[in-house]
């Protein structure tokens, strides 16, 4: 549309963005309403069906701006965070409440309905989610959902030292197209979510990252040079070099994130038909 990216462009030939007036064509133009995520993580679909493509994730805490409502329980909205835009079940939504103050740096963490962890929990958190905390009382802390082991959290401001090791934090998590959480990740979702913890924007998808991240290097024809934290692009993938032999990535041949040699990894992606299109240094 346009030239526009439909995945970052909240519009359609019947709806669209009201600053996109006079940028695309839409039979209506509407503002948005922001509204915060307050389940521990939501799709962000293709279509407003529970069976439609998962493009991507929101967190708790995160942002949206909801352009429509649909009778069925959908909302169409554009995530603060990353630009992307899908359909999100209205559930997963509310009006934004108190600023975040903390956010999970646990892979995964567990909410209990009352000051002790002998109670059975009442909800989870993913890593990266984000909450406002009331008051600290020992070893949990009260939030507005219930208590949360302080040893899980981290002041919002507070950044991760090493991308590279937030992701390996996901090492075994089941593959999902479209994930961002320890219940399933994929490959452009790991690389996102371990340089957020860092601090550092990251568009969502792989193509999007090759575009936007760092500098192009030549890998060398043996990839010998690599450096850690240096990403891997392939069509349709990216991958994190831990070292000069090994990287870490979630793929679907071990439907999981896991930790490969770079050169088994080339030549098994080489097999299937893809090479290397670059490699890029962040710093």
């Amino acid at each position: 549309m346009n030239g526009f990216d439909p995945r970052l462009t909240p519009a359609r030939r019947d709806l669209a963005a009201k600053h996109l007036a006079g940028k695309v064509e839409a039979t209506r133009f509407v503002e948005g309403e922001l509204r915060e995520v307050v389940a521990p993580q939501a799709p962000v679909r293709r279509a407003p069906m529970p069976d439609a493509t998962l493009d991507t994730e929101v967190l708790k805490g995160e942002h949206v701006t909801v352009y429509e409502t649909t009778g069925e329980g959908w909302v169409w909205a554009q995530l603060k965070s990353d630009g992307y835009v899908g359909f999100i079940p209205a559930s997963a939504l509310e009006p934004p409440g108190p600023p975040p103050t903390h956010k999970v740096t646990a892979l995964r963490t567990l909410v209990f309905p009352g000051p002790s962890i002998k109670l059975p929990p009442i909800d989870w958190l993913p890593f990266g989610a984000q909450l406002a905390v009331e008051r600290v009382e020992g070893p949990l802390a009260v939030t507005s959902i219930g208590h949360v082991p302080t040893r899980h959290l981290a002041q919002v401001a507070d950044k991760e030292s090493d991308f590279v090791t937030a992701a390996e934090r996901f090492l075994g998590t089941p593959y999902l197209w479209g994930g961002k959480t320890a219940l399933g990740v994929d490959c452009s979702g790991l690389v996102q979510v371990a340089l957020n913890a860092c601090g550092l924007p990251c568009p969502r998808d792989s193509d999007m990252q090759e575009a936007a991240l760092g500098q192009r290097v030549a890998p060398g024809a043996d990839f010998s040079g690599l450096r850690r934290g240096d990403l891997l692009f392939w069509k349709g993938h990216v991958a994190i070099v831990r070292d000069h032999r090994t990287l870490v990535h979630a793929n679907a041949f071990h439907m999981a994130v896991a930790v490969e040699p770079i050169a088994d990894a080339v030549a098994r992606i080489r097999a299937a038909g893809s090479e290397v299109t670059s490699l890029r240094r962040l710093s």
